[in-house]
């Protein structure tokens, strides 16, 4: 009895020892995870602030410190300047975007569902040479495109910004798809093929129903990028009634080099589609993430 009382006695020690280092655990974890997210969200209190102060405050006072009063006339003065029309660069960025998204969508999603579903010779081979292209760095390309778009008489028009992306889609958006598609069952292909189903007829009707998930982390991803762009409008446009927000607020930088607060003010109002965007989309681009690869 001594015996088993002591072996009773060792496990709730060695419990209790584990159940403390398990709470130590998670309180280390939460405060790693508390000090990602102050270290994400202080450059966006940083640019909220100071578009909030008037040129003194932001020349005298630290930038963590808050705003004796709130300028809301910051948000007025960027939107409304005759020198930098903000809506028409608005404009400009929404059609590039979503343009750019649609067709990366569309192309990225039939390339997947062949390299996915379908067999042909050289299959594989091909697949690692689309996946061996996303190691070129884009200044490699940069001279070609140019003088390819120039070539078209495509400078200075949004035609190589977004027809591009109706052919093919990128190879990250192709590996993507293509892994959340390797996860969906062969059964349902090989059922509409004995009901006589065509192979455009499974990918429109089947695939494209149950790509929603992957679908919207592309299309996240896709328009973040196109809407954040500046090196791609920044080469080929050349005329001020065509540019992007991006290159926008560089103008508007550039002719208003001390307005501080106008810039940030600005640089918000750019963000704030975005986080629209992700907090919209966040459930589906999380479920994306998660299902793809996973069979």
């Amino acid at each position: 009895m001594a015996i088993v009382d002591h072996t009773a006695t060792e496990w709730k020690s060695a419990a209790k020892r584990a159940e403390r280092i398990a709470i130590v655990l998670r309180v280390l974890l939460w405060v790693m995870l508390l000090a990602g997210v102050v270290a994400s969200l202080a450059p966006f209190y940083l640019m909220i602030v100071m578009s909030l102060k008037t040129p003194g405050e932001v020349a005298s006072t630290g930038p963590w410190e808050l705003p004796r009063v709130l300028q809301w006339s910051n948000y007025e003065k960027i939107l409304t300047n005759e020198n930098a029309p903000f809506f028409m660069f608005l404009r400009n960025s929404i059609i590039i975007a979503s343009v750019s998204t649609v067709g990366v969508l569309l192309s990225s999603s039939m390339v997947a569902y062949g390299f996915a579903r379908l067999k042909f010779p050289g299959r594989d081979r091909l697949f690692i040479l689309l996946l061996s292209t996303m190691m070129l760095p884009s200044i490699v390309t940069m001279v070609p495109q140019y003088v390819l778009w120039k070539y078209l008489g495509w400078v200075d028009t949004f035609y190589p910004l977004t027809i591009p992306a109706f052919f093919g889609g990128g190879a990250y958006n192709i590996f993507l798809l293509r892994q959340f598609l390797m996860g969906i069952p062969r059964d349902i292909d090989e059922a509409a093929l004995l009901d006589g189903a065509s192979h455009s007829q499974i990918f429109w009707n089947f695939m494209m129903p149950n790509m929603g998930p992957a679908l919207a982390t592309v299309g996240i991803f896709c328009f973040i990028y196109n809407w954040k762009d500046f090196q791609g409008p920044l080469i080929i446009l050349n005329s001020p009634e065509k540019q992007t927000l991006e290159l926008g607020l560089q103008t508007y930088r550039a002719m208003n080099q001390n307005q501080w607060e106008l810039l940030m003010a600005g640089s918000v109002i750019v963000m704030i589609p975005i986080i629209f965007l992700f907090l919209a989309g966040q459930r589906y681009f999380v479920k994306g993430i998660v299902m793809t690869g996973i069979k």
